[in-house]
């Protein structure tokens, strides 16, 4: 670029506490914005003129040097202070002075310097510009992770001081938005001891929250973790959310332990991209300040350095476009009687055109997309992190108008929608080093616990046991609905304690009927019915619903005489005898001009296409038949198709009709309820059931109905017959029927009707909060394989009877299952004749170009020709032949006279004409 020789000097101050490592970084990424946007922009008029002033981590210490800086250089804009109470006090001066103020970190005092203040954001000046992210900024993110997990509390623990107190009233406003609030506020001094830190914490174990969202300073941050870790609080079912602020400082610490006490900890902070451009400005950064500052080997660059380079880029880029007219201060309005500096400070009289470049500047910085809104930099994108062992590992993204995403990809294709599902995230490492999500909420040891009632132990003890332990007086309940509410407990987003209260007398039997259970809950196999529903509320069912009917099974495998008819449907038996029929007669068409097997008397034709065609059915055609003896290709390939066709239709049949021979067909000895009530057979229920209700309302005599307790006594029941103290049929819910028909798969079945019922759901008193939360942990066992683990378990699995079990239904074979192989063979034969035709029209057109043809009907040609094809039998006798010579001429027009024909037209060939006139009119001789 063009050079410029004249430059026009422009005083820029700088404000940094030299003292922190992290300020000497940021002022050399200053310095080296400079040098690299002038080599750049060398056509630029302006140059800026950096001063630097420590500010000795002091705030008056700061208002002084920004006061020196304004009053004696005569400075047009300030980069910095450090510290966010520094910048209150150098926000006054610069707009009183109408000074720009730039501060690209904005931060308390801090050993990291990771610390923005949103108490900024309230300080209302046009000459403040914030070019780092305020903490505000984040907090919809943060509710964006609490509602994607599904925690409806969080406790925020924060600095007590301006730093800390800043962000607070934006974070309960996004928690409240997503429907979580904060039932405490954890406030922990800048200079708190370990103890009191310690404190602070075992307050917090003994509430039920267990989401911790934290926004302090890194070095306090660090040993709050390291505190947490060692009284327990770092284990699985804590949930730890970091803002900015300690999610940039902590994430690059050099401490190993306070990097191992954060494992799990997710974290949020402004996503810079990784770009060609930022990557060789780390590696020239590096280089430079390891020359010049050969003891700080181990400082790295950070968002606030890389922030203060870009800041440094577009305040020289506004200069320039604020230009220079007068780069000079006026002195201020005041009496001459005002003695203090700060009364007489000048006005800068290029400052409101200053204010107006930065307010328009934008620009792609190494941190992204740069510019101004109001005076506060906008953020594009937000990273979300989990802390590991080796730091930190990218999960998504946040953005505040699209939501959460793993990619920034799909950040941006996402068009009006705003995600916050957990599946928009990459798996989280929590704490405790678990996968699974904790549920942020736990009842504390003492806390109160949830009253379980249980029935006494079901007849069908897979559903629900209890069993007392005689030495320790302990009560031990386990069954198939127990293991399905313990699951759907884990599933819940919160946790819950409980105990189970067994449902019992002093004597182990029974207390009542299920309808007598009062309790805070109930978990059983307990049947959802309408009339129960009116005095407590049920869960959604976790099982099928419905009354089935168990009956026997009987053998009833086909012993008639024309059972062999039974493999194919009639609609395929017709279909392969009229391809029987149809293919012997192509073979015929194609074979009888050539083939001496298909020639001769008009039988003995057709005896020989027909045997032809139905013995390629078991191969057993003679040597003429044989598909080899075939003269005519033509042939050969529709034999060859058709005896593919056979084979297949044969192969079939032979596999059915075993199948139909000798495989059990197991049927119902009862096929209907109506039978049952009819002839007035035994029928039994389970004990103590709502179902003898149903067989009453069916019409069934109440002398008709068998009680059973057990799955062995139902078979004991089946097993005597009705007639002898039995039972013909069995009533009882789905649930404990597949349950019985697991262990007795080869004796029983069910037949229909299913009498509709709600299925087996957890009670709860009417008005329960816990009903929904525990519905919606239902579905999510029942929809996953968690329920097919419990049934397996439990109830036992029905593959092996399905194994062993001789209950199959051989179906006939229809014409669906082989209708392309008749399309096939079709189409080869029509193809097959549709040549021959053709070829044999061609060989014999010199009969119908003679001219007593010309004009000839199409139906007397067709005549002639099919006359010539039916007398082209090689070994027919003379006799035979001269028996044709029926006056075809005379079914013919008279030809035209000599004299009317057309001498262009064509004539035959005569020696043709003379062989086929032989043959179709011969001699009277």
């Amino acid at each position: 670029m063009a050079q410029n020789t004249t430059f026009i000097p422009v005083n820029v101050g700088v404000v940094l506490d030299l003292d922190y490592l992290e300020a000497n970084i940021a002022l050399s990424c200053i310095n080296m914005a400079l040098s690299d946007f002038y080599a750049t922009h060398g056509d630029y008029k302006t140059r800026m003129v950096l001063t630097t002033r420590d500010s000795k981590k002091d705030v008056v210490a700061a208002a002084a040097a920004a006061l020196d800086l304004i009053k004696n250089v005569e400075v047009q804009a300030i980069l910095g202070p450090t510290t966010s109470m520094q910048a209150n006090f150098v926000i006054g001066l610069g707009e009183k002075a109408q000074v720009p103020i730039i501060s690209f970190s904005a931060s308390k005092r801090t050993k990291s310097f990771l610390a923005s203040s949103d108490s900024l954001t309230s300080t209302r000046s046009p000459y403040f510009f914030r070019a780092t992210q305020n903490d505000s900024s984040q907090v919809n993110g943060i509710g964006a992770l609490v509602q994607a997990f599904r925690w409806k509390e969080a406790v925020p623990i924060y600095m007590d001081n301006e730093y800390g107190e800043g962000v607070i009233p934006y974070l309960t406003d996004a928690l409240q938005a997503v429907e979580a609030h904060v039932p405490y506020r954890s406030v922990i001094s800048p200079s708190a001891t370990d103890d009191q830190i310690a404190e602070e914490l075992y307050k917090l174990m003994t509430m039920q929250t267990r989401v911790f969202i934290v926004h302090m300073f890194a070095s306090l941050g660090a040993r709050l973790f390291v505190k947490a870790k060692e009284i327990g609080m770092m284990s699985k079912g804590y949930v730890w959310i970091m803002t900015n602020g300690p999610t940039v400082g902590l994430s690059t610490s050099p401490d190993p332990s306070v990097i191992d006490s954060m494992h799990g900890v997710l974290g949020i902070k402004p996503y810079i991209p990784k770009t060609t451009d930022l990557g060789n400005f780390r590696l020239r950064w590096k280089r430079k300040f390891q020359q010049d500052n050969a003891d700080m080997v181990d400082a790295e660059l950070n968002i606030y350095a890389l922030q203060a380079y870009d800041s440094t880029v577009a305040l020289a880029m506004e200069i320039e476009k604020a230009g220079t007219t007068n780069l000079g201060f006026r002195e201020a309005n005041v009496s001459n009687t005002s003695v203090t500096d700060l009364e007489n400070l000048g006005i800068s009289q290029n400052g409101p055109n200053l204010l107006r470049a930065l307010s328009n500047t934008s620009f792609k910085g190494l941190t992204g997309d740069f510019f101004f809104i109001n005076g506060q930099l906008q953020p594009s994108a937000f990273e979300i992190v989990n802390m590991n062992g080796n730091g930190e590992r990218r999960i998504g993204f946040w953005m505040p108008r699209k939501g959460l995403a793993k990619t920034l990809n799909l950040i941006a294709n996402t068009t009006g929608t705003y995600s916050t599902s957990k599946s928009s995230l990459a798996p989280v490492i929590w704490a405790g080093d678990s996968t699974s999500i904790p549920k942020g909420w736990e009842i504390p040891t003492n806390g109160k616990k949830l009253r379980i009632g249980v029935p006494s132990s079901s007849n069908f003890g897979q559903f629900v046991k209890d069993t007392t332990d005689l030495n320790s007086n302990m009560t031990t309940v386990t069954g198939y609905c127990i293991a399905i509410f313990e699951a759907a407990v884990d599933a819940l987003p919160y946790a819950i304690t409980y105990e189970y209260i067994p449902f019992v007398k002093p004597d182990g039997k029974s207390a009542g009927t299920y309808n007598d259970l009062s309790y805070d809950a109930v978990v059983g196999d307990t049947t959802i019915i309408a009339n129960r529903s009116k005095y407590v509320d049920f869960t959604l069912p976790y099982t099928g619903s419905g009354v089935s009917i168990i009956v026997p099974i009987k053998d009833s495998r086909n012993k008639n005489a024309w059972v062999f008819l039974k493999p194919l449907t009639w609609d395929l038996w017709v279909t392969s005898f009229c391809f029987f029929v149809f293919i012997g007669l192509v073979v015929w068409v194609l074979e009888h001009g050539i083939n001496e097997d298909f020639q001769g008397p008009l039988s003995h034709q057709i005896g020989t296409s027909f045997w032809f065609s139905f013995s390629t059915m078991v191969f057993a055609h003679s040597n003429f038949a044989s598909p080899s003896e075939v003269v005519s290709n033509l042939a050969r390939i529709v034999v060859t198709i058709w005896c593919f066709v056979v084979l297949i239709l044969t192969q079939s049949y032979t596999a059915s009709l075993s199948s139909l021979l000798t495989v059990q067909q197991l049927q119902p000895t009862v096929t209907s309820v109506h039978e049952l009530i009819k002839k007035g057979e035994f029928v039994g229920y389970q004990q103590n059931s709502f179902v003898l209700g149903i067989l009453k309302n069916l019409g069934f005599d109440d002398s008709r109905l068998v009680a059973y307790n057990t799955p062995e006594e139902c078979d004991e029941l089946f097993s005597r017959g009705s007639g002898n103290g039995g039972i013909a049929a069995a009533f009882d819910e789905v649930p404990y029927m597949k349950f019985f028909l697991s262990m007795y798969c080869s004796k029983y079945t069910i037949i229909e009707p299913t009498f509709k019922t709600g299925g087996f759901g957890f009670v709860f008193p009417k008005g329960s909060p816990l009903v929904a939360d525990v519905s919606r942990a239902v579905l999510n066992v029942t929809e996953g394989d968690k329920m097919k683990e419990i049934e397996d378990a439990w109830l036992g699995t029905q593959s092996s009877c399905q194994e062993s079990s001789t209950s199959v239904s051989s179906n006939s074979l229809s014409l669906k299952s082989f209708w392309g192989l008749f399309l096939s063979t079709g189409i080869a034969s029509i193809s097959a004749l549709m040549i021959f035709a053709t070829i044999f029209v061609y060989e014999h057109r010199a009969v119908l170009l003679q001219p007593s043809y010309l004009r000839a009907t199409t139906w007397s040609r067709v005549l002639v020709l099919f006359r010539i094809f039916i007398h082209m039998d090689l070994t027919s006798s003379r006799t035979e032949l001269n028996l044709i010579h029926i006056a075809i001429p005379g079914d013919l027009p008279p030809a035209d006279n000599d004299d009317d024909q057309d001498p262009n037209a064509q004539q035959p060939d005569q020696e043709e004409v003379q062989n086929i006139n032989q043959l179709v009119v011969p001699n009277q001789e």
